[in-house]
């Protein structure tokens, strides 16, 4: 698999997960199908090139996940991204990497953005799986263009903002910030010194006062382009 890409991996999913691919380009839905059909865990159920036809789809076919594009005709991914978040899994699968585009996309619930180019087919087959289970899947690229818009002057002074902010002991900001550079719950327990299940109980504890449910919506919250709740 890619090195840059970053997910995390709360649990095994059954059943192949149902996949709706949004694009303008319908050589690069050609593609993604290729990809994603390359795998039984995932069934493709559908493609819309527009926003309006996505929403609509969603709300009829009900997949776990939805792929969206970014720069689309009659409404563009974040809009939509905006209108189904609720009702399902959307990852932002774009060739823009933009920062201004990445924090709008999870301002609007997007779970994941992932850049053309940082993939291949297990790869991107294993974080839609991921992702319906509630993982967070940013490539490398969206990181970085996330981090680099907001790297304070002192970072510990930042980090300490933060945690006042959310009510967080020293040692939960610590594991935020590990976890908002996509380390997973083992790697943190490495790099902390701690026995795994202790990181899963301060995870669950920082959830909680982020009023969170999953690791994407965490870093989105704990990097402030998503509100609480």
């Amino acid at each position: 698999m890619f090195e840059d890409l970053t997910i995390a991996a709360p649990a095994t999913p059954t059943g192949p997960t149902r996949t709706l691919i949004v694009d303008d380009n319908p050589v690069v839905r050609t593609g993604l199908r290729s990809l994603l059909e390359s795998s039984a865990e995932i069934d493709v159920v559908g493609e819309a090139g527009d926003g309006i036809l996505a929403e609509s789809m969603v709300r009829t076919l009900k997949p776990d996940v939805v792929l969206l594009d970014v720069r689309m005709p009659r409404r563009d991914g974040v809009q939509t991204a905006r209108a189904i978040a609720g009702e399902t899994t959307v990852i932002m699968l774009t060739f823009t990497d933009e920062p201004a585009h990445i924090r709008a996309a999870l301002a609007a619930g997007a779970s994941g953005y992932l850049v053309h180019g940082s993939f291949d087919a297990s790869t991107l087959v294993h974080t839609v799986r991921q992702a319906a289970l509630g993982a967070g899947a940013f490539s490398r690229q969206a990181l970085e263009a996330i981090r680099d818009t907001q790297v304070p002057q002192d970072l510990e002074e930042e980090r300490r903002r933060r945690q006042r902010q959310f009510e967080l002991s020293d040692r939960q900001g610590e594991l935020m910030e590990l976890i908002a550079r996509g380390m997973t719950n083992a790697e943190i327990a490495r790099e902390l010194y701690l026995a795994e299940k202790t990181v899963k109980n301060h995870v669950n504890a920082i959830f909680a006062k982020l009023v969170v449910t999953n690791r994407s919506e965490a870093i989105a919250v704990w990097l402030g382009t998503r509100t609480p709740g």
